[in-house]
């Protein structure tokens, strides 16, 4: 079994797209597949109840039979930081709770399961703790959604090092192109491949309307099961 944790550089840098690609890319080789995006905001109400689109598209590519509570146990409405939408509903946002909910998936013992954070690594949950502490207590190896646009090299390093700081590896990144005006990408991504401490996972160029088997395409996925 390989299981990892899925974070980013920022909020909407591609996170969702690039895990979603990277479960495809696991189909694809015909392993099964399962994930859990454990606190999601920004939710639309339906006649099922609260709806994350990144949920969804990440439920799309697991083969395992999942129902939604289970991949998104915690869902909030308002398109704030999770931890001031669950104050507002009155619900409890602690490291164990998301804890036991995610190992939930995880004991379903897929080939290749992923755990999507939201923003960045240290999104704040209650009693001072973040989400970043949800993998430290799983033990989960992380995979970095670098956001390529002006000012990434910083941010990415930056995340390397709490990560490492956290006791956690870094097992790959991937370079997702939010913005395709971005200046210099060569020397970007030249820059990004000396630096952080793993090997890139892939680079996907800037698209407009990104399915998992188009990102796919893009990604080496050997690159992270053979370490």
């Amino acid at each position: 079994m390989a299981a990892f944790f899925v974070t980013g550089t920022d909020t909407e840098i591609g996170k969702t797209t690039i895990a979603a690609g990277l479960l495809h890319a696991a189909r694809q080789l015909g392993m099964s597949t399962a994930a859990a995006k454990p606190v999601a905001s920004d939710c639309l109400v339906t006649a099922e109840g609260l709806r994350n689109g990144d949920a969804l598209a990440l439920l799309g590519e697991c083969s395992l039979p999942l129902d939604y509570a289970t991949v998104n146990p915690f869902a909030f409405a308002p398109a704030i930081a999770p931890h001031l939408a669950a104050r507002e509903v009155g619900v409890p946002l602690s490291v164990e709770g998301l804890v036991t909910a995610t190992r939930r998936v995880l004991a379903l013992g897929a080939d290749f399961t992923l755990v999507e954070g939201a923003g960045g690594w240290h999104v704040p949950l209650d009693g001072g703790a973040c989400l970043s502490d949800l993998a430290v207590a799983l033990r989960l190896p992380v995979i970095l959604v670098v956001g390529v646009r002006l000012g990434c090299i910083n941010h990415a390093l930056l995340t390397a090092q709490a990560i490492a700081a956290n006791g956690l590896r870094l097992a790959g990144w991937v370079a997702n192109v939010v913005d395709p005006a971005t200046s210099r990408l060569a020397d970007n991504l030249a820059t990004l491949t000396e630096r952080l401490p793993a090997p890139c996972l892939g680079c996907v160029p800037h698209l407009a309307s990104p399915q998992p088997a188009q990102v796919a395409e893009h990604l080496q996925l050997q690159s992270l099961l053979t370490r």
